[in-house]
């Protein structure tokens, strides 16, 4: 199988979009926590469905480490040179937080 759960750092602001029938998705681009600076080698996109995905709008920043469980799947890109490449998608089914800015609170008690 290829349920997976990773510990990752949000480096993008997430991106919510609808579609017809108002079922709400966010992706976000994310990178693994590491000591050496790999360039693009360790981002990944991650998207979100349904409530947890105003969930990850309301609570969540970029610089925020979350954890998250979900399904690893290949997306082809296809480049301005007209060449395949793949790109690692998780969909996710369960976020937990792991180390989240303190602004978080400041903003649910207003």
């Amino acid at each position: 199988m290829n349920y997976s759960n990773f510990i990752v750092k949000i480096i993008e602001v997430p991106k919510q979009s609808f579609f017809k029938d108002n079922t709400s998705v966010v992706e976000i681009l994310v990178k693994f926590p590491q000591i050496q600076e790999n360039k693009l080698a360790s981002t990944f996109r991650v998207s979100i469905w349904g409530d947890l995905a105003y969930d990850i709008i309301k609570y969540y920043n970029v610089n925020d480490y979350i954890i998250v469980e979900g399904y690893i799947s290949l997306k082809s890109l296809i480049s301005d040179y007209l060449t395949s490449d793949k790109q690692v998608e998780i969909s996710v089914f369960k976020i937990y937080p792991f180390i989240v800015n303190d602004l978080h609170l400041t903003k649910i008690d207003k």
